[in-house]
């Protein structure tokens, strides 16, 4: 017997569980940082900058001069800084800047400052070896830097480029639930997270020479949805409709009305090609890093992008004959939802600063502010744990941001749309009908967490505290995946107190459940909750709200 306890067993399988989380963020990232930089440097006209501005500001924050240079050029020196991002780099990550004073001190005081994705991953795997790091807490404490080594590098370098190359998102209505679907139109469900697919999947749609095919094998038009992250890449910015979120896509193909799926990868059930199979449903993989045995494989490079899609909405129309309208079964009426919420969308809201929220936090008509994040988990009810905290958190005046599988969940309730403001709060609902937003508002995919991030080191920026010292909290009540393990952790590592409605598998250790659940909170300033129950977990937070509140001299 090698001699590891149950207290290192469960922390090296812990950090690999998140370093398994935190390579599926930062690859996608990675993968935006080619596609930017295949356009700076002209290998690919399938795509292009699409907000010059952000491109421009973005590459001013990090160091690279603008003035008098050709787009494509600062375009060029992005890419290879955010590449540097991935490695093992000799200065910082590029957005360390946006970190609060004081949490970069304590992270650097802890030896936690994250040096570059694919090092901290390499690290937690060499870590995690048999005879290597024998010290739970330790191993645990390399879990946190690898974890921040997603939420301030891949994840936000990911949201950052696909703004850059797809555009800003800003608020737009669409809509929601297997009711988006067209009885009389081929239907087509991009499913996954890299929008390097599926925007190009949604051009092709569009495409008049593809709407007359489909018109002549029958159909009256072609309706693209979106399924779980990638759907929401697309709804926040083109305002597509949203199908499901992770527990909906077998749903969907079941309704009869599905010609194609096609997914890109992560949070994809190898379930679907066999229920696909039931029905005419085709299933189209299109990375190398994602296939799917029994699924038609058309791959997406930088250079055949709009090829491809064309070829994948042809395999979609050509199904359309095959499907039998007697199993057609699509629920009715789609629910309306307001998206599109990035954060300069939130500040164009607020006339340009945050000054409104911040006097809002103040005066105590916003409690405070909690990101709901994550998943659908098979062991729970689907959305109960997330559209039931969600309600009562605005009613207790708090103001709630979701992102990816939570957004569906939030929206099939109505809680998406400024109408919902009946549901919360006095103070949340004056605030929100003052600026006529939702009580709870979209902000994005997974990745897109990193916008709640950079939006809690601007609160503490702009108050002169650490993010440990806000109002602020995490959630994810229904979390599945290894990505919502590392989004949780960072969130914790970041300050920021986070509630999971079920654990981790850490319970095996006494060491490591104390140090997650207490311990974290001495050397972080947060910690993890466990509690499915999500009436209950709202108190849980309402109660650490309002000793932040107090502690910042504030109302309760």
């Amino acid at each position: 017997v090698c001699g590891a306890d149950a207290d290192v067993i469960v922390a090296r399988n812990f950090g690999r569980f998140i370093a398994g989380g935190t390579a599926g963020h930062s690859d996608h990232g990675r993968d935006c940082v080619e596609a930017l930089d295949a356009v700076a440097r002209g290998t690919t006209t399938d795509y292009s900058i699409k907000d010059e501005k952000k491109l421009l500001r973005i590459a001013e924050e990090v160091g690279i001069r603008t003035e008098g240079r050709e787009l494509l050029a600062v375009a060029k020196d992005l890419a290879a800084e955010f590449f540097e991002n991935f490695g093992s780099i000799k200065g910082a990550l590029s957005f360390i800047g946006r970190v609060p004073a004081k949490r970069q001190k304590l992270w650097a005081d802890l030896g936690i400052t994250p040096r570059g994705v694919d090092r901290e991953i390499a690290e937690m795997m060499h870590r995690t070896h048999m005879g290597c790091d024998n010290d739970a807490a330790n191993t645990m404490l390399h879990a946190a830097r690898t974890c921040l080594a997603d939420g301030w590098a891949g994840s936000m370098i990911a949201t950052e480029v696909s703004d850059i190359l797809f555009g800003t998102p800003s608020p737009r209505k669409a809509k929601v639930n297997l009711g988006v679907l067209k009885e009389d139109q081929v239907n087509i469900l991009v499913h996954g997270h890299n929008p390097i697919v599926s925007e190009k999947i949604m051009e092709a749609v569009n495409d008049p020479a593809m709407i007359a095919l489909a018109k002549e094998k029958g159909a009256a038009g072609i309706n693209l949805a979106g399924l779980c992250c990638t759907g929401n890449e697309l709804m926040m910015r083109q305002g597509i409709p949203m199908a499901g979120n992770h527990l909906m896509t077998e749903l969907a193909i079941v309704t009869g009305a599905v010609e194609l799926i096609v997914v890109d990868y992560q949070c994809i059930m190898p379930s679907l090609v066999q229920v696909g199979s039931c029905y005419h449903t085709k299933m189209v993989t299109t990375a190398d890093k994602a296939r799917f045995t029994g699924a038609e494989h058309v791959k997406f490079e930088m250079h055949n992008g709009t090829e491809q899609a064309k070829k994948v909405v042809l395999m979609a129309i050509e199904r359309y004959a095959l499907r039998d309208q007697a199993r057609v079964e699509i629920p009715h009426d789609p629910v309306d939802i307001v998206t599109g919420f990035s954060n300069e969308a939130l500040l164009q809201a607020m006339g340009g600063s945050l000054t409104p929220l911040i006097e809002a936090i103040k005066a105590g008509k916003v409690r405070g502010v909690v990101g709901m994040v994550g998943c659908n988990n098979p062991k729970y009810k689907h959305d109960y744990g997330n559209v039931n905290l969600a309600r009562e958190l605005i009613k207790k005046d708090i103001l709630v941001i979701v992102t990816g599988c939570v957004t569906t969940a939030a929206g099939k309730a109505g809680l998406l749309v400024p109408e919902a403001i009946e549901q919360a709060g006095p103070g949340l609902r004056e605030i929100c009908g003052a600026l006529g937003i939702p009580p709870v508002i979209h902000m994005g995919s997974c990745v897109d967490n990193a916008r709640i991030l950079q939006l809690c080191a601007l609160l503490a920026n702009e108050l002169g505290v650490d993010i440990s010292d806000l109002p602020v909290a995490a959630s994810s009540p229904e979390w599945y995946s290894e990505k919502a393990a590392a989004i949780a952790t960072y969130a914790v590592a970041s300050g920021i107190y986070t509630h999971l409605g079920h654990p981790p598998n850490i319970t095996g250790s006494k060491i490591v459940t104390n140090l997650a659940l207490a311990g974290l909170n001495d050397l972080v300033g947060a910690c993890f909750v466990v509690e499915p129950d999500p009436f209950k977990a709202a108190d849980l937070i309402d109660e650490r709200i309002k000793n932040k509140r107090t502690a910042l001299g504030l109302t309760a």
